[in-house]
């Protein structure tokens, strides 16, 4: 095995935390990735993962070992692809893996328009707000929205979810107007999740995050059924605006607390590092990048 073929199983190995799991990805024997770990510690004179009877993790090495090689393999996935985007067209099946709400409102147009762009390539899209792992679910793109802490994926940048207190006129109306994070104790509140026990919003306050506690009147995993409770005048809602955007242009909804607005994450496209990364993948994601952009449609009346 070359030191490639040795560093793509390396960082098999520390994205799935298994030499059998990366033998099963890359094809080969376990102890065909043992033998090739084993011949990088060697010649780089360092020990490289830490191994139990249960679990495979990176040393401190390791880790910056892993680091490197990413960027090594995806440099040469990049030249790998300029060279036969010249020469063939995308073909074969390609899945792709979206949060629910973000899928349905702005992925089906450029997905749609991907597909019909290459009649040769199958898109297999699902959408789904669980957490799923795209190394073991076979997904060749990820959309996911948050903060990118997983080093064991390579993440573009698409867009920012910025996210925002908003309410009904007629419920500020009635119930009136919050002045400060500590007035929304007083307030119905409509939170994401599972439970309607305690819930803590994140708002940036003079550039300080603050964990606000809030009492859920209604709680759901779908942001969409929350934009619409509030619509009605349910109570305040905390939510990407890629979702409230339009409502508060119509003025069905209206920003709540303009200067303590919720911390902002990001939404990224995901893909696992490989020395062989498929050009429809990169086609895919260089086209949702083209797609959005820092500012994005939804945003362009829904912030300050």
């Amino acid at each position: 095995m070359d030191k490639l073929d040795a560093m793509q199983a390396f960082s098999k190995v520390v994205a799935l935390g298994s030499f059998a799991e990366a033998g099963r990805a890359l094809g080969i024997t376990r102890s065909a990735v043992s033998k090739a770990v084993m011949e990088l510690e060697r010649v780089l004179g360092a020990r490289l993962l830490d191994r139990t009877t249960r679990h495979v993790s990176p040393t401190h090495a390791g880790r910056a070992y892993y680091e490197r090689c990413i960027e090594i393999l995806a440099a040469i996935d990049e030249t790998e692809l300029q060279v036969t985007a010249l020469h063939d067209l995308p073909r074969g099946v390609l899945k792709v893996n979206a949060p629910m709400s973000f899928g349905t409102l702005h992925l089906a147009e450029p997905i749609a328009g991907f597909a019909v762009s290459y009649p040769d390539l199958t898109v297999e899209m699902t959408l789904s707000d669980r957490f799923v792992n795209p190394l073991e679910d076979g997904i060749d793109v990820t959309i996911r929205i948050g903060v990118m802490e997983d080093s064991s994926m390579i993440a573009r940048k698409l867009c920012p979810c910025r996210r925002a207190l908003v309410a009904s006129p007629a419920y500020l109306a009635a119930h009136g107007v919050p002045r400060s994070p500590d007035d929304l104790t007083a307030h119905r509140c409509l939170v994401y999740g599972h439970s309607t026990s305690l819930q803590k919003w994140e708002l940036v306050t003079g550039g300080q995050v603050r964990r606000v506690p809030v009492d859920a009147a209604m709680c759901s995993n779908n942001g969409e059924i929350l934009a619409a409770a509030a619509v009605a005048g349910n109570g305040i809602t905390n939510l990407p605006t890629f979702i409230t955007g339009p409502d508060i242009a119509a003025g069905r909804l209206v920003l709540v607390l303009p200067d303590h607005q919720p911390t902002t994450l990001d939404i990224f496209a995901l893909y696992a590092p490989s020395r062989h990364l498929a050009m429809k993948s990169r086609l895919l994601i260089d086209h949702l990048v083209a797609r959005f952009t820092d500012r994005p449609a939804w945003d362009r009346f829904a912030t300050p």
